[in-house]
């Protein structure tokens, strides 16, 4: 299976499209390969592209005043990464996305995502539905911050995401769950613990 096959895979499970509109929407889309360590969006240069992931593990951040990191995404396989704010509205990033592996992703420019936004009402509804997935995932997201203990969104996360707890690094995970590492390893090591 080759990149634009996962993409291609990718939109089908989303929606009804013709194999004429797959090939003319995955010619919209470059394939790059991004070392370990490498960043794809800094701060303020604009996000000019959005990114989809076919191998390999991203992290998106923000640094806060006190110097301190705070992780908002990841994102794996098969998952969609931007600074949304500053790829919507093409102005300059606030957040660092960054390769925590080497990975292969393919990139749309805005450009050429409004393009084809204009030429098919089916391009235009693929990207409805993800910027409402989008959208749901954040307000499920704030609403856990505000409603669970940070032992509850560890667990959740668990739940959900297992795949990403093990490709991501401890002080990452932790940024993303809103606490120390220290305290998550407490977490992992009362879990390991209470298995055996």
């Amino acid at each position: 299976m080759n990149e634009y096959d996962k993409l291609k895979a990718h939109v089908q499970k989303r929606l009804s499209i013709t194999e004429d509109e797959l090939i003319e929407f995955c010619n919209a889309f470059k394939i790059v390969k991004v070392k370990k360590r490498q960043f794809i969006v800094q701060p303020e240069f604009v996000a000019k592209n959005r990114f989809y992931v076919v191998q390999g593990t991203f992290r998106a951040y923000v640094i806060g005043d006190e110097g301190q990191e705070h992780t908002i995404q990841f994102a794996i396989s098969d998952w969609w990464i931007s600074d949304y704010n500053s790829y919507i509205f093409q102005q300059p990033a606030s957040m660092f996305i960054v390769a925590l592996e080497d990975s292969v992703i393919l990139q749309i420019s805005h450009e050429a995502e409004s393009a084809l936004k204009q030429q098919r009402h089916v391009f235009e509804t693929f990207f409805r539905i993800l910027a409402e997935g989008t959208a749901a995932y954040m307000a499920r997201r704030v609403i856990t911050n505000l409603t669970k203990t940070a032992e509850q969104r560890y667990e959740i996360f668990l739940e959900r995401y297992p795949d990403i707890v093990t490709k991501v690094p401890q002080y990452a995970l932790a940024s993303f769950l809103g606490m120390t590492t220290e305290y998550l390893s407490k977490l992992r090591n009362r879990r390991v613990s209470s298995k055996t």
